[in-house]
């Protein structure tokens, strides 16, 4: 994901205490939390779409499809 970026105000302790714990892993504390909100979002989609799928379901069983 590129294009423009926006900065977040944090805590210095939940940062310093990220850092420490994921540093190895993320070459910074910002694709840390890119990482972070993107599974975020990734996941609110997926529930989103699976709730979608029971709607669709429950309205065929309705009409006699299913």
């Amino acid at each position: 994901m590129t294009g423009n970026t926006r900065g977040v105000q944090l805590p210095e302790e939940l940062c310093r205490a990220a850092e420490q714990r994921y540093g190895a892993q993320f070459e910074s504390l910002e694709r840390l939390l890119e990482y972070v909100l993107q599974n975020l979002v990734h996941d609110a989609a997926a529930q989103m779409d699976e709730s979608e799928q029971r709607i669709i379901e429950e309205r065929l069983k309705n009409l006699g499809y299913i």
